[in-house]
């Protein structure tokens, strides 16, 4: 039911003999018209000051790509990195939900090594009402908690009420400091963005020390909120089972978790339009980038099919413990998938991953059936 059909190039350094350019986190989008976008991170290394999102568009849902170049940010905040992800929004719109980060060392990376703390950054929106092609002026976004540092792992969720919510996790400050623990979490906009007043907390690992890094959250058609995420121990440094948990009043509250019966990292969902599910994810127990096809039975998780999409032959697919999370999280080789159904049923995942001294962005195309 569940195989890989082809895979293809978003984007890939095109002098990789001349220059280093590393790419990271793709963001998939389908305009009304039907042109597809890709935002990715562009950078010399993966915490390089140089790290910024940039564009690139198909009119042929995928099979070439133009570059567009880099998405502009405030000019008197240019020389900071930036991270954003973007979502197509129902006025025709897109947004870019992500942060910027004040690196006031150039000897120091985005996390320091001794307490595993992120470098003090601002939550920012970005917004364009032309496909892309222009943008307005970043807007800080002002959190109701205090991270201090916040995960950019996820795009808008925009609910059928109008309802905004922002998926993110909170992170230690520079110096070890966290005073609202390891939580996964939703802000919540009811202002289209101009205001965040609270937020749901989907896996909350303050009690058990799990971390849970990048959450993957999508609105089902029951009207519920599903999110799925990376449960790693960063005592063990092992990844946990893949956990699932509910919402049913958009994104106020979550049920308890439940696992979904594989070992996923950075795992991200996309309810298809038979209503089955699909998760791709970095597997743990097997390595290289794997596909599950899953459907609910009330709330229970029933897995279909597992299969391996790209990465044959890979003998290590991730943090496995043996390095710190900071040094762990810097050295993978591949990640970050996102999921997009064609109006055709077709299926579209792109993600990062290092060949050949450079690291890409693939475009896989999926056979579901």
């Amino acid at each position: 039911m569940l195989a890989c059909r082809s895979s293809e190039f978003v984007y890939r350094n095109p002098k990789p003999h001349l220059r280093s350019r590393q790419a990271y986190h793709p963001t998939l989008l389908r305009r009304p018209d039907g042109e597809l976008l890709c935002s990715f991170d562009l950078c010399d290394a993966v915490e390089s000051l140089d790290y910024r999102t940039h564009l690139s568009r198909s009119s042929d849902e995928g099979r070439n790509w133009q570059f567009q170049g880099q998405l502009p940010t405030d000019e008197a905040q240019c020389a900071l990195p930036v991270s954003l992800r973007l979502c197509q929004m129902r006025d025709g719109s897109i947004v870019g939900f992500g942060g910027r980060w004040r690196r006031d060392n150039p000897e120091e990376g985005q996390v320091n090594r001794e307490t595993q703390g992120m470098a003090p950054m601002e939550l920012i929106l970005l917004k364009s009402a032309d496909g892309g092609r222009r943008w307005g002026k970043p807007k800080v976004i002002a959190p109701p908690l205090v991270g201090p540092g916040f995960e950019i792992c996820h795009r808008i969720v925009e609910l059928p009420g109008g309802r905004w919510l922002a998926p993110t996790g909170t992170w230690r400050g520079w110096n070890g400091e966290h005073p609202s623990g390891d939580m996964a979490i939703v802000l919540i906009s009811d202002d289209q963005g101009k205001s965040w007043l609270r937020f749901g907390v989907s896996f909350d690992g303050r009690k058990t020390g799990t971390i849970h890094f990048e959450q993957s959250v999508a609105p089902l058609p029951d009207g519920r909120l599903l999110a799925v995420s990376w449960a790693y121990d960063p005592l063990t440094g092992r990844t946990l089972p893949t956990p699932y948990c509910f919402s049913a009043d958009k994104g106020e509250t979550f049920g308890a978790p439940r696992p979904t019966g594989f070992l996923g990292q950075t795992c991200k969902l996309l309810p298809l339009a038979d209503g089955r599910l699909l998760c791709v994810y970095r597997r743990d127990d097997s390595p290289g980038l794997w596909g599950t096809l899953s459907h609910l039975e009330g709330d229970d998780w029933i897995i279909d099919e597992s299969a391996l999409l790209w990465g044959k032959g890979l003998s290590n697919s991730g943090m496995d413990g043996t390095s710190s999370v900071a040094d762990g999280l810097s050295d993978l080789k591949f990640g970050y998938p996102s999921l997009l159904q064609l109006p055709s049923g077709e299926v579209l995942v792109a993600f990062w991953c290092f060949e050949n001294w450079s690291t890409n962005i693939r475009l896989l195309r999926l056979d579901i059936r």
